[in-house]
């Protein structure tokens, strides 16, 4: 199987059932069947072959980006747009979404980045409470009802192939404390680095936006080469 039918079937099985806080929903965009037809396309576009990726992980999908498309830090607009996958979703963009992949776009577009990188999540199926966006860890009761399934869906994600050297956590707050100690005790990933969360730097750091994205494409030419040659230009 190439790397995407793994997560294409990987996707279509998410189903999750355990205790949730009062007013806590679960979001599984893909038991709708035109946005899980629109993730086949994706993937099937970008990742069908079986080469090993580095995996970023971002916290749980949200109410206009993953949560509407099925496609971690992509809205309907810059799937459309900038990875050619047409789709009548509404164009909602998302702040993350801009963030990512003007960060795709200066490392040389979306084909040349998902050949080396795979974006996911810690929470595979994201959450809202009232109808806004809830973490997997705003809440200690969810946090210790979802932990099965977050470590459940990180065995299989590995396999994907995902390189187990390293580990992207987008979010170096209690995103990153979580899977830092899941990580610990399950030996996922060799290393964990945290980057800051792309929202947090749109909506409290916009003043040093170009600074966080040349700080994403250090890491990840650090990553590649070992070293960094020369510095990344605008």
């Amino acid at each position: 199987m190439t790397f995407a039918q793994k997560v294409i079937r990987f996707n279509k099985s998410l189903d999750l059932h355990v205790p949730l806080p009062e007013s806590v929903e679960v979001m599984n965009p893909f038991c709708d069947r035109k946005v899980f037809e629109i993730t086949q396309k994706f993937y099937i576009k970008f990742f069908s072959d079986n080469s090993r990726r580095t995996v970023l992980l971002g916290i749980n999908p949200g109410r206009f980006g993953a949560g509407v498309t099925g496609i971690p830090f992509t809205d309907p607009v810059k799937l459309e747009d900038v990875c050619g996958i047409a789709n009548d979703l509404k164009k909602i963009p998302e702040l993350s979404a801009g963030f990512v992949y003007d960060m795709i776009s200066e490392y040389g577009g979306p084909h040349k980045f998902y050949s080396k990188y795979f974006i996911h999540a810690v929470c595979p199926l994201g959450f809202t409470k009232n109808g806004l966006n809830f973490n997997y860890y705003d809440s200690k009761e969810l946090e210790e009802s979802v932990t099965p399934f977050i470590i459940s869906s990180l065995k299989k994600l590995i396999s994907f192939p995902v390189s187990g050297d390293l580990c992207y956590c987008l979010g170096s707050g209690k995103n990153l404390k979580y899977l830092l100690k899941l990580n610990e005790k399950h030996h996922f990933f060799r290393q964990v680095i945290g980057l800051p969360h792309p929202r947090w730097i749109v909506q409290y750091r916009r003043k040093s936006y170009k600074e966080f994205i040349q700080d994403y494409l250090e890491h990840l030419y650090v990553r590649e080469f070992g070293n960094l040659n020369q510095t990344i230009r605008f």
